[in-house]
């Protein structure tokens, strides 16, 4: 893809497949993902994606993805082409439940514990973000939380009326390590590879979150 050098082809991909799973743009989709086996992305790497995904986009745009990897693989070994199947997820620690593992993931991945009115005037919502996203999800092993955080910034981005946590999943990616460079450079991918409007969107999000982060 060789969009930006700021981050691998394995990383540019994980951008697009989440971008089109978010938009439910199918045949862009199978395109993205050919690009990222291509690339190296682990079956199960890709299955682990848009799996995640179902939390930011939605059961139908994850399950519709899901069913397009599919396809993808089939024509594939069709073609003689088999693609590595990558590691399953470790058991989750048996010394916590997926509310105190979550509420440490979110913490680490925030930069501090995650409090305030809209938690307290609906309580089940916190819990489902700590239990279920954070703990069960985000503690699967067989991503890395840099890649989750791209592949959640790719999909919100191709996403209209979610800017606060466009923003806020940017901080999120600067926690587990991301460079602003290669943050920028989710940007340069969305430009040439998605859209100027989410481009536009990721960017005025990241723009501000640097600006906010300095003053």
């Amino acid at each position: 893809m060789n969009t930006d050098p700021a981050l691998d082809n394995r990383q540019q991909s994980i951008v697009t497949i989440s971008a089109f799973t978010a938009s439910g743009e199918l045949k862009r989709l199978d395109s993205a993902i050919n690009e990222g086996l291509n690339a190296g992305l682990r079956v199960n790497e890709i299955k682990e994606i848009l799996v995640q995904l179902y939390a930011y986009t939605g059961f139908p745009r994850s399950l519709n993805g899901l069913g397009a990897f599919m396809e993808v693989l089939k024509r594939r070994e069709k073609q003689g082409v088999y693609d590595e199947a990558g590691p399953l997820p470790s058991p989750l620690p048996g010394e916590k439940n997926s509310l105190l593992l979550g509420e440490e993931n979110q913490t680490k991945l925030v930069g501090f514990p995650v409090k305030g009115p809209l938690f307290e005037f609906a309580p089940a919502i916190d819990a489902f973000l700590k239990a279920h996203l954070f703990g069960d999800i985000f503690a699967r092993d067989n991503l890395d939380w840099q890649s989750r955080e791209i592949a959640t910034i790719g999909a919100l981005a191709n996403m209209e009326g979610v800017d606060a946590q466009l923003q806020a999943h940017f901080q999120m990616g600067l926690n587990t390590g991301l460079t602003p460079a290669q943050l920028y450079g989710i940007v340069a991918v969305l430009k040439q590879h998605v859209g100027t409007e989410s481009a536009n969107r990721a960017e005025a999000a990241l723009d501000r979150m640097l600006s906010e982060k300095k003053s």
